[in-house]
Order: C-alpha cells, then sequence, then structure tokens
C-alpha cells in the first residue's frame, strides 16, 4: 500500500468529521455537540445508537458516511500501526529481539528436520534399492562353477 503521511491523514480525517457535523447540524438540526459525536461514533464503528437521524435525508446521509468515513478511518488506523511497526522493526526491544531470535531458532529446526524427513524418505524409496525393502544388497563376487 502507498505510504500517506499521516499529516494528510490528518487532514482528510478532519474534512470527513467537519462535513459530518455540518451536514447533521443542518439537515437534522443537532447540536453541534451532538453532530460531532453522531460523525465520529459512526466513522469509528463505535455506534451507540443515540442520536439517530430521522429524515431520509439524514440516513442517506449515515449512510455515505459511513462509507466515506469508515474508509478514511480504516486507512488511517492502517498507517499508524504499519507506521508503528517500522519503527519496532528498526529498533526493537529487548522482548522483541527475544522473540525474533526464538523465531529464527524454530525455523531452522523445522527446515533441518523437513530436510532429514526428505533424505529419508529419498533412502527409503524403493525406486532406489535394487533388491525389495530390507533385504542385503548382493555382492558381486567371483563366478562359481555350476555343479549341476
Amino acid at each position: 500500500m502507498k505510504h500517506i503521511s499521516l499529516l494528510t491523514l490528518a487532514i482528510r480525517l478532519a474534512l470527513v468529521i467537519l462535513a459530518g457535523s455540518v451536514f447533521f447540524r443542518m439537515v437534522e438540526g443537532w447540536s453541534w455537540v451532538d453532530s460531532y459525536f453522531f460523525t465520529v461514533v459512526t466513522i469509528s464503528t463505535v455506534g451507540y445508537g443515540d442520536p439517530t437521524p430521522a429524515t431520509d435525508l439524514g440516513k442517506i446521509g449515515a449512510t455515505v458516511l459511513i462509507f466515506a468515513g469508515l474508509g478514511v478511518f480504516a486507512v488511517a488506523i492502517q498507517q499508524i500501526a504499519s507506521d508503528h511497526l517500522a519503527e519496532r522493526d528498526r529498533n526493537p526491544g529487548l522482548i522483541h529481539r527475544v522473540l525474533m531470535r526464538a523465531n529464527r531458532a524454530h525455523h531452522r529446526r523445522h527446515e533441518a528436520r523437513s530436510r532429514a524427513e526428505e533424505h529419508a524418505r529419498r533412502d527409503d524409496h524403493p525406486a532406489h534399492h535394487s533388491q525389495p525393502h530390507g533385504q542385503p544388497h548382493a555382492r558381486p563376487g567371483p563366478e562359481r562353477p555350476d555343479k549341476s
């Protein structure tokens, strides 16, 4: 995903909140606080249920706000988390370093076990033996005369 600056995200989020607040103030006649509260609760998906739009235009506006606002809100949360994880990877703390080391060791053991199992399967495969499985291989020796 393309990196979007936190300032750009903050501006977009502020514009969605401002537009939603103005819309519900004008259409529903709510106070500024109720309009702001409803907008933030809606785009953050908390959804307390009070207040709710009473007019048809308010209900349509709420659905538009959900799609537009949720998109901006989700991108902002994703970007903040991505920035945090990138910073953590650049400067891991003690616990994170220990966990990364343990994870690498686990993967090395798993890969070694997989290679050993593959080698064992190859060695036990009948196509690799001239005798049936479990039979010793015949060793070539001097020709013996036939006693018939």
